[in-house]
């Protein structure tokens, strides 16, 4: 089954990789969405797809890349999106 969450990533996430990190993990577990950074310091996005690949990226978004210092990593669910075919950095 089809999920898609939201998520929000604290602490040192900007300037540290981690959007190209989330793309290629997101990628590599078949997730389609988006990551961007936040103008409060944050990394948020949205990821779609079976709830192994989503439950792998929420476990990695916890660490994040090495130079990372993640403190907290919020999601909820929400609906499915139609028509993605990849997972894009902003």
């Amino acid at each position: 089954m089809t999920k898609r969450i939201k998520y929000t990533v604290h602490g040192e996430v900007q300037g540290v990789n981690f959007r190209s990190f989330t793309q290629s993990k997101a990628s590599s577990y078949g997730l389609t969405g988006w990551v961007k950074n936040t103008s409060g310091g944050q990394v948020e996005g949205e990821a779609q797809g079976d709830d192994e690949g989503i439950q792998k990226l929420l476990k990695v978004l916890e660490s994040g890349p090495p130079a990372a210092s993640v403190t907290k990593v919020e999601n909820s669910e929400m609906d499915t999106k139609e028509g993605e075919s990849s997972y894009s950095t902003a």
